[in-house]
């Protein structure tokens, strides 16, 4: 099953700027530093933005749980970077009762999964 509406999908930039390629989030400097590593940086924060919202046209939900607030999808897949080469990661979206579009929650790589 691919994420509902994926072709909607939304990453908020600040969420990519102060999280994913922050060098000092207390929970996303290690995520920042393989993101970094991928050639993605603050100062063209758009190129991650897309490349997620690829990883989560083109992949398979992995899992998918029921909340209160709404729905929660995993996806796994592999994410193109600006190095050539491409790394998997695992993301998460989220959509809420009474929406449509799957708005981003975070992203992680699955270590040792690399090419």
């Amino acid at each position: 099953m691919k994420l509902p509406n994926a072709h909607l999908a939304t990453v908020p930039i600040d969420k990519i700027v102060g999280y994913l390629l922050s060098p000092t989030h207390p929970r996303g400097k290690a995520k920042a530093v393989f993101f970094r590593n991928l050639g993605f940086d603050k100062s063209a924060p758009e190129s991650l933005a897309t490349e997620l919202m690829r990883h989560a046209i083109v992949n398979d939900v992995l899992h998918e749980a029921a909340t209160e607030f709404g729905v929660r999808y995993v996806i796994d897949g592999w994410i193109g970077s600006l190095t050539g080469h491409r790394a998997m990661i695992r993301t998460a979206w989220f959509i809420d009762h009474g929406r449509e579009i799957p708005r981003f929650v975070t992203a992680h790589p699955i270590r040792g999964r690399r090419r």
